[in-house]
């Protein structure tokens, strides 16, 4: 079993920048594959960013322009960077964990999940 919690969500403004945090327990947290989900009321989960054990990067569709993932295996701890947030970018954000060194964006291949973090960002 992986235990995700995330932590470093917020009300901020439009154009202010967060960052997220999401701590791993349970096992060998560089065997997997860390990713970030974000889900806003009403809309499916999205895909934000994955990263694997050895540091490959997959970002979603427009993520990448202000969003930045990143781990530190000494640490189980694996981050994200949100520059510039916009009032769009209020949602719940997700740490997922899956056991394999590639990255993917589907949410059925990630099998462990934090309680998620509210991400609110006022226009």
């Amino acid at each position: 079993q992986v235990q995700l919690i995330e932590s470093g969500g917020g009300l901020v403004q439009a154009g202010d920048s967060l960052r997220l945090s999401c701590a791993a327990s349970g096992r060998t947290f560089n065997n997997y594959t860390m990713a970030w989900f974000r889900q806003a009321p009403g809309k499916e989960r999205e895909f934000v960013a994955a990263i694997s054990w050895s540091g490959g990067l997959l970002y979603g569709d427009s993520m990448k322009a202000r969003f930045t993932i990143s781990r530190d295996n000494a640490k189980n701890t694996v981050y994200m960077q949100m520059d510039n947030l916009k009032p769009e970018d209020t949602a719940v954000y997700y740490c997922a964990a899956r056991q394999s060194k590639f990255t993917i964006s589907s949410p059925d291949n990630y099998e462990y999940w934090g309680q998620g973090t509210q991400v609110t960002v006022s226009s």
